[in-house]
């Protein structure tokens, strides 16, 4: 193959413009992100049981669920929660691997038969079956920095104004709204109630009476009488809109005739949806967007989708509202892929200064340095075609890799100089015999090279992600620096080489003599192999002593810039004293450290696992 690209040059060097320019239209294609999608597919499943205790919820909605959730394929467990506010949360987790579509419509399926078997109320509410989204990308926060709003109302702005939008960006695979919209409210007055002896199922079936969207046909459809000649569409109001139409609707008759309204026995007003949650951003009234990167998205264009739309919506916001991205990961994903970036650039320019210092040759220099930008691009090819991603682990990979790349070049120039200078031959002649002779041993140590990283593809679950694809980054770059060494390299030498001659720089004239020491010090060595085996043999339990001593963990420790801080209180303490600690968390934060923190989200009543007034987190 070797004396094939060795007589048509021109043909090796298009086959490898080729390898070049697909590689660059994959990493262009490739999505940026900080980790491959470790965690395993989740399947979330939220029900709501209003004004029930959590024992209540347990009982009647939980469990009922949990008993149909056994033998859905790959389901590897699921934690449950049952909060005091009648809010029911499940959470499945598949196997790794699995397809989250399939796992959404099989849970799914299940929760559709039992349906009946679910409390009324919750029938009414509705349980819902999302995929879970792990991978939070950025936090936007809408505040009032003038404090003239609640944090309802700002939560009631977001949704209606931005949270659609957000959700319509490409990359984005879903967002969730830190607070909740507004809604009608009806505060019902017991005394009233019993009074004019109602209960509040009355009202509630008067709201459903009233409250509703009805068709009223037509006049002067078919069938008709004859001389008809006009219709019209009957329309009336359909949904009430505002409290003053809830307060008019009649509740019953009185015994002298007269309606009783439901403002006579309630109080109707506009408020939030849920009094659950209190958010707050540097003590300010605030709500935020947690916005969530779809599967396989570009984690930095989609962070950058998302500021454009953010700063179109600025200058609509009323007097005194503000936005703060209160945590971007795509900052840390852009800031990480830069360094390993430049990694690679410093490595290629190292090996080259490297090489072209024992090379002594400028023309033998530039073979193998040829190579290495053919190498590398090639393999963000195969990793666009394996769908992978560019991030931290195919980034080491090919870091790790970038000395061995040129290895395979470099003994394909060597030889060809050595036949060269001792051979008579011509350039085109050192090339062909010198492919004859290291073609098999080039090939046999890089399948070896490549034998060793590839169990690590094989391994499972989420280790197996890890590793697999920084085991085929390697892999991939190696085969490429095998064939670039078998086509383009000899090819190029039979062009670009000369004769060197005997002439050594002073560089490899004290190289020479190093080694003549190192061989000296060698045959001292062997003469007493007893010593340097002992002093191995504890080198080496001095190395295991250390391993066993090293601190373990699933990935390494990073400073994205961002603190989370949770803080809970005893169980059936109020909001009121959750907002006191949370206002302390921030009171401390904005002053003590002021100049290391930028802002501070706070969220009491909410928490990783579920809502309750004694739970609150803080973003910092």
């Amino acid at each position: 193959m070797s004396s094939f690209f060795i007589n048509r040059p021109i043909f090796a060097i298009v086959i490898a413009i080729l390898i070049m320019l697909a590689g660059a239209m994959s990493i262009v294609a490739l999505p940026l992100e900080q980790y491959p999608d470790i965690a395993p597919p989740t399947v979330r499943i939220s029900a709501s049981y209003p004004g029930a205790s959590s024992e209540a919820v347990e009982n009647t909605v939980t469990q009922v669920i949990e008993r149909e959730l056994s033998g859905i394929d790959g389901l590897m467990y699921f934690t449950s929660d049952s909060g005091s506010d009648g809010g029911c949360s499940i959470e499945l987790t598949f196997e790794q691997g699995a397809d989250p579509d399939i796992a959404q419509v099989q849970t799914q399926n299940r929760i559709q038969q039992i349906g009946a078997r679910l409390p009324s109320a919750v029938q009414q509410q509705g349980v819902t079956v999302t995929k879970a989204q792990t991978n939070i990308l950025m936090l936007v926060a809408l505040y009032d920095e003038t404090d003239a709003s609640t944090n309802h109302d700002v939560a009631d702005y977001l949704m209606t104004n931005v949270q659609d939008r957000l959700s319509r960006l490409d990359g984005v695979g879903n967002v969730e709204l830190f607070g909740d919209q507004y809604a009608i409210r009806i505060w019902m007055d017991p005394m009233r109630l019993r009074a004019f002896e109602l209960m509040p199922s009355d009202l509630r079936d008067a709201v459903k009476r009233e409250n509703r969207q009805a068709s009223f046909g037509s006049l002067g459809g078919l069938p008709a009488p004859p001389g008809q000649n006009l219709t019209a569409s009957l329309t009336a109001p359909g949904l009430l809109k505002t409290p003053a139409q809830f307060r008019e609707i009649i509740v019953k008759y009185k015994a002298d005739g007269s309606a009783l309204r439901l403002g006579d026995v309630a109080r109707v007003e506009m408020g939030s949806e849920s009094y659950g949650t209190v958010s707050k951003l540097n003590q300010h009234p605030s709500a935020a967007l947690s916005v969530n990167l779809a599967s396989g998205a570009n984690a930095i264009e989609t962070s950058r989708n998302v500021r454009a739309l953010m700063e179109e919506i600025v200058p609509t916001l009323p007097e005194g509202y503000g936005v703060v991205f209160a945590n971007d990961n795509s900052d840390f994903v852009k800031k990480s892929l830069q360094e390993l970036a430049r990694t690679i650039i410093e490595a290629v320019l190292l090996v080259t200064i490297v090489m072209y210092v024992f090379l002594g040759s400028f023309r033998a220099t530039v073979i193998p340095a040829v190579t290495l930008p053919v190498i590398l691009l090639g393999t963000f090819g195969i990793i666009k075609a394996a769908g992978f991603s560019i991030n931290t682990l195919t980034l080491f990979g090919l870091v790790l890799s970038v000395g061995l790349l040129v290895d395979d070049a470099i003994v394909v120039v060597e030889n060809a100089e050595r036949l060269l200078r001792t051979g008579n031959m011509s350039p085109r002649e050192a090339a062909i015999e010198s492919m004859r002779e290291i073609s098999g041993a080039l090939t046999a140590i890089t399948v070896i090279i490549m034998v060793v990283f590839l169990p690590i593809a094989f391994f499972s679950g989420s280790t197996g992600i890890i590793y697999r694809q920084f085991s085929i980054t390697i892999i991939s770059s190696m085969g490429l620096s095998l064939f670039m060494a078998l086509t383009l390299t000899p090819a190029m030498c039979a062009v670009m080489l000369k004769d060197p001659g005997d002439h050594k720089t002073r560089f490899q004239r004290l190289f020479d003599k190093l080694l003549s020491r190192f061989d000296r010090r060698i045959r001292k060595t062997l003469a007493r192999p007893a010593r340097w085996l002992a002093a191995g043999v504890l080198i080496t339990l001095g190395a295991l002593m250390v391993l066993m001593r090293l601190p373990t963990g699933f990935l390494p420790n990073e400073d994205q810039g961002v603190l989370i801080c949770l803080y809970s209180l005893p169980p059936g303490a109020d909001m009121s004293r959750t907002s006191r600690v949370s206002h302390a968390v921030s009171s401390y934060f904005l002053k003590e450290e002021a100049g290391n923190v930028q802002s501070i989200l706070t969220n009491d009543g909410f928490g990783f696992t579920s809502k309750r007034q004694n739970n609150g987190m803080a973003f910092i």
